[in-house]
This record gives C-alpha cells, structure tokens and sequence, in this order.
C-alpha cells in the first residue's frame, strides 16, 4: 500500500484555515489523519513531495481546478436514504396535508450530497401527491463531485440502505448487461430535481423560495458564527409559514430567533 507524506501541525493548521475560510467548516484536529488519507492522493497525482508544497500548489491558483478537487475531498459525507426517517414521516403527515390543493411544492436540499436525499423526499412527494403532481426539489452541495453522482440518479444495490424494497421496486430501475448490480432513480422522478453548486458560506444565489428547506448534518461542522449566517441566509428563502429541517444530532437554539420550535429538530417561520 502506499504512503502518503505525514503532514506536520503547521501544514494541517493552513488547511483548517483554508477550508474555514472557503466553506465555513471547522476542521477538528482528529481530523489529521482522514485530511492525509484523502489529500494524500493529490501529492501522488501532483508529483508534490509534502502538504505544505500541497497548499501552496492549491492557493497559488497553479491549476483553478485543483481548488474544487480539494473541497470536494474534503466535504463529502456519508448518506443514505430515508436517514432520519421521523422527518419523511412529519413530510408525510404534516406539511403535504396542510399544503394548498393545486400549488405547486417546493423543498430544497441545502446539503445534499450524493442525492439519496433528494430522491427519498422524491419518493414521498410521489407516492403521497403523484408523480405528475406539482412539486419540485433542488439539491445543492458545495461538492461539484457528489452532485455529479446525485444528478445521474445511479447507484449500486449496496447502497439501499434505508429503501423500503416497494420503493426499489416502485422507483428505481435495475441496471443491465454493464450497469448490472446497479439501478437509477426513475425519470418521473429525477425531472423534478434540479442541481446546483452553492456554498452555504458565501450570498446566495437567486433560486427562488421554497416551502421545506432541509439542513441535515452538515452543521455540526459550523462553529456558531458560521452557523448563524448560513441559517440567516437560507431562512431568507423561506416562505412564511415554511419548514427548516436539522439534523437529529443538531439545533437551532441561540442560533436564530426568527424561527420557531414545532419539535425538536423541526422549525417553522411564522405567518
């Protein structure tokens, strides 16, 4: 197996500062060593003979892509669907019900990975309004590499953790012949999501305001300020009465006033 260069506490200090500073995340120092084994990589590709020539290669602007590799090694997290199912429940049976016959539904998914969120909220929006219903889901990442993966909809049958098998068999298309061992998310689907690269920790763009806004663990990465912002900005897309949605592990106490409790973990911006 090969070895990656160690990386000393002043080189592993530049990165924590570099990705706070481009994404708002807080690079804990147990993170050292998963920092080596996905960067390390990079020094193989790059013929780079330590982290510190590394940085610099990445700051120096020496290659423009090379900035986005980096982020997207060290952004992706592990997702699966129906994770933290409750709040698919509270989709279910709180905000489609309650939702005005005729308009249409919009959800965004601010951290949305490989986009096993993105189809499960699809899968419910399907199976309680209709495929050909009006209801429309937007998925963003800062990561270019992991939305790459959510807009083509394909995934290896490993990875069906979480999927009710009707589901699998009601949504999801089983590859064949070179795709076997694999499915995609059926196209009546995938034409209600679209795809786009934003960084939570810069202004937002224009993308319109939506009814459920979901955050799910990516702001236990946040230190507080960080988190403020970045909620203040998406509550700005919010529409009044709308829903915000954390993670089980995160909250939103002393991290913004202007939403209320429903239950832990649910928030609501009032009328």
């Amino acid at each position: 197996m090969l070895e990656h260069p160690s990386i000393n506490d002043a080189e592993f200090a530049q990165f924590q500062r570099l990705i706070y500073q481009i994404a708002g995340i807080s690079l804990a120092d147990s993170k050292k060593v998963l920092l080596v084994g996905r960067l390390g990589k990079r020094l193989t590709a790059l013929n780079l003979a330590s982290f510190g020539a590394y940085y610099k290669y990445v700051v120096n602007g020496n290659d423009p892509h090379e900035r986005q590799t980096m982020v997207d090694l060290l952004t992706t997290n592990e997702t699966y669907f129906f994770r933290e199912e409750a709040h698919f429940d509270f989709l279910r049976q709180v905000v489609i019900p309650q939702h005005p016959a005729g308009q249409s539904l919009d959800i965004w998914s601010g951290a949305s990975s490989t986009g096993e969120e993105i189809y499960t909220l699809s899968m419910v929006l399907a199976d309680e309004l209709g495929a050909d219903a009006q209801w429309s889901i937007l998925g963003s990442d800062i990561s270019t590499h992991v939305l790459g993966i959510a807009q083509r909809g394909q995934y290896w049958l490993d990875r069906t953790r979480g999927l009710p098998k009707e589901y699998l068999r009601k949504y999801c298309l089983k590859g064949v012949r070179a795709q076997e061992g694999s499915f995609i998310i059926d196209p009546s689907l995938r034409r209600h999501a679209r795809f786009m690269q934003i960084n939570l920790n810069t202004t937002l763009p224009e993308i319109g305001k939506f009814h459920v806004i979901f955050l799910r663990n990516v702001m236990i990465y946040f230190d507080n300020d960080t988190k403020r912002k970045v909620v203040a900005r998406m509550v700005e897309k919010l529409r009044p009465g709308g829903y915000f949605i954390v993670g089980h592990s995160e909250s939103l106490n002393g991290i913004n006033e202007t939403l209320k409790t429903v239950k832990p973990t649910i928030y609501r911006l009032p009328n």
